[in-house]
């Protein structure tokens, strides 16, 4: 159970890694078209697009990827939590 805990905190805290590297890129304006800023684009989309529909931006500031970093934290958590739980429960 220990290395299926790793492999999920893993590929919370690396999308985490990429929507704060969203943000940076944001920014700094960096071409939208080149491939590895595409991807990043992409594939924080989905989880970003929530929050942005949820969250108004605040002026000029956009908080959607601070609410959504500590959504998925919170999430982690949970994971966590319930994966230990299972884990005393088998034994």
């Amino acid at each position: 159970m220990g290395l299926i805990k790793t492999l999920i905190d893993v590929a919370f805290e690396v999308y985490i890694v990429l929507i704060i590297a969203n943000v940076f890129l944001t920014l700094l304006r960096i071409n939208p078209y080149q491939p590895v800023v595409r991807f990043i684009y992409e594939i924080t989309e989905p989880v970003l697009g929530f929050f942005k529909k949820i969250i108004p931006p605040i002026g000029v500031l956009d908080i959607s990827p601070l609410v959504a970093i500590l959504a998925l934290q919170v999430l982690q958590f949970l994971t966590d939590s319930i994966l230990v739980a299972i884990s005393e429960m088998l034994g």
